[in-house]
């Protein structure tokens, strides 16, 4: 399907409106394949503010931007209208350290973490550090929103943030380093050589499930923030009181409310809304629940009116 004028000028308006723009598949809550997911991933790590465009609602959208940008592949990153890459560069610019500066992020203004790391850990880096190349320091890379941490011997870049402890130099790239800072590092001796044991409180908190019945008394309190994941089509056939359904419009008021804001989503049967109440725990709110069954266990267990489908 060619690129037709419709399509150019819709992908030119919102590239115009916005600094960082991602075509990707689904949405930044709910990605629709892993390449996408992992370029969320990456973004919500460095902190990065960015507009999503679901390509799979738009079969004409979907095949312009590849034409557009003339790139094969979804998802494709943009800043300021141009095209940054796919996942494999986008990957690759983070790894190196260059994602940061290529979306526009003044790495000077990024502290470095605070860490802390016990003398028995320095003693066996140490000791590994003497099989490295002269002058490397100790790269630790936080993925996944906080939940993965990566140990390895490296030359210093030129974005990297660099700490120093134990007569050890440790370097982050600007990703990393937002979601390090507290971070602590001790090694733990065990029968088979022992290992390093990283404690980040920077980890996203953990998605938490509500029953119907729980979600029913706290509504009536009015005690949190229920929120519908679901198309307009499905909330229109049956919805529960009080929730709100979670668009474009409604994402931005949210993202402004306290971290400590209970936050509950619900989808039909909870597998949607597990992948909100996940991307959210990342953004670090801290008490975020999926409702167990989704709206269709609401409808068997609380309230009979609200239509099964």
């Amino acid at each position: 399907m060619a690129l037709t004028e419709r399509t150019k000028a819709q992908i030119t308006e919102v590239l115009s409106a916005n600094d960082v723009v991602l075509f990707m598949k689904g949405n930044k809550m709910q990605p629709r394949c892993g390449f996408s997911a992992t370029v969320v991933q990456i973004l919500d790590g460095l902190g990065v503010s960015f507009k999503d465009v679901d390509v799979l609602s738009d079969p004409a959208l979907r095949d312009g931007i590849k034409e557009f940008g003339n790139w094969p592949t979804i998802p494709q990153l943009y800043f300021r209208g141009a095209l940054v890459g796919g996942c494999d560069i986008i990957k690759e610019l983070e790894q190196t350290g260059e994602l940061a500066t290529s979306l526009g992020i003044d790495v000077s203004k990024i502290p470095p973490p605070e860490i802390k790391v016990s003398a028995g850990a320095a003693a066996k880096i140490t000791e590994a550090l003497s099989q490295a190349e002269p002058g490397q320091g100790v790269r630790i890379v936080v993925g996944n929103g906080g939940r993965t941490h990566e140990l390895t011997f490296d030359d210093k870049k030129g974005s990297d943030l660099s700490v120093e402890a134990h007569g050890l130099t440790f370097l982050f790239d600007p990703g990393s380093a937002r979601l390090a800072h507290g971070l602590s590092i001790d090694f733990v001796d065990a029968p088979d050589g022992g290992g390093f044991a990283i404690d980040n409180p920077n980890g996203p908190a953990r998605v938490r499930q509500m029953t119907p019945q729980q979600l029913k008394e706290k509504l009536d309190k009015k005690q949190l923030r229920l929120y519908d994941v679901r198309t307009e089509q499905e909330r229109a056939g049956a919805a529960i009181a009080g929730s709100i359904h979670l668009t474009d419009k409604t994402r931005g008021s949210l993202d402004m409310l306290p971290k400590d804001t209970v936050l509950v989503f619900h989808c039909h049967h909870g597998g949607r809304s597990q992948q909100a109440a996940d991307h959210y725990a990342q953004r670090g709110f801290r008490n975020v629940y999926n409702l167990a069954g989704g709206i269709d266990a609401w409808s068997q267990t609380v309230d009979p009116t609200v239509k099964r489908y």
